[in-house]
């Protein structure tokens, strides 16, 4: 598993030359192709890009999803053995099934890209931050992964603050969110992967490359060289893979305490 990665560092180090006979090693390390690949295409502008996209549905997915994992798992909604189900269909579907509807809905946003009320007539939110970001601002997957989680949890704590007179919110916020800290870092992980890593959908729903995130961008600059450029490419897939790697090592205690506790319980 390793060796990918050591051969992409390696070789991020070398010279044009170099690459095109094999060898681990660089005859000397040339710590410049990672300036010169900055230089050969604006990943600055596709770091800022992926990191606008990350922040941008991670927060919303931890407010939303925690709060309906939370309401399935210690409120007593009727139907919601129903709805929990709904979530565990829903997570058999591959999102590849999801683009072509998921386009014609961003493409028909009422009043939004020069459409109408009845949402024709323009581009809706296609090319824009609210398409990258909007759609995925929840996710069967994570909510079910907070109801599993908040299971676990004595109900007792929530009956003995509405007996306080604690509202929902509170005993959401004040009561189950500080206990749920393994749950919000494995959704958060899960979160931050899928929308660093994203390229099928920011291919289908943008044009402008300023709006281009890490991993398309990466794409682009591989197919748009007249020869690859394999030192500088494998310079910025380093920096990309850099941030993933940190979040997990710092993250891996609660992110196995969440998985355990959401796997136990049915």
């Amino acid at each position: 598993m390793i060796v990918p990665f050591l051969w992409m560092i390696l070789t991020s180090f070398k010279s044009l030359n170099e690459v095109n006979s094999f060898s681990w090693l660089p005859d000397r390390i040339a710590l410049m192709n990672y300036v010169d690949a900055l230089r050969a295409a604006p990943f600055a502008m596709y770091f800022r890009n992926s990191l606008i996209v990350v922040v941008g549905q991670t927060i919303p997915v931890l407010l939303l999803s925690t709060a309906a994992g939370y309401a399935l798992a210690q409120l007593p909604l009727r139907g919601s053995r129903g709805i929990l189900t709904c979530f565990i269909i829903l997570l058999i579907v591959p999102f590849q099934v999801l683009i072509v509807p998921l386009f014609l809905v961003v493409r028909r946003i009422p009043l939004a890209g020069g459409n109408d009320i009845l949402g024709q007539g323009g581009t809706g939110w296609l090319n824009t931050w609210a398409a990258l970001i909007v759609p995925f601002i929840s996710a069967p997957l994570f909510t079910f992964l907070a109801r599993q989680f908040f299971v676990s949890l004595p109900a007792e704590l929530a009956d003995a603050a509405r007996v306080d007179g604690v509202s929902e919110i509170g005993i959401f916020v004040r009561i189950m969110a500080p206990l749920a800290t393994p749950a919000f870092v494995t959704i958060t992980l899960f979160n931050v992967e899928s929308a660093w890593n994203g390229f099928i959908w920011p291919l289908v729903a943008t044009s402008s490359e300023s709006l281009r995130p890490l991993q398309f961008g990466l794409a682009t600059f591989a197919q748009g060289q007249g020869s690859v450029q394999w030192p500088f490419l494998m310079a910025m897939s380093a920096l990309a893979t850099l941030p993933m790697i940190l979040l997990f090592v710092f993250g891996q205690r609660y992110f196995i305490a969440g998985m355990a506790t959401s796997g136990i319980k049915g």
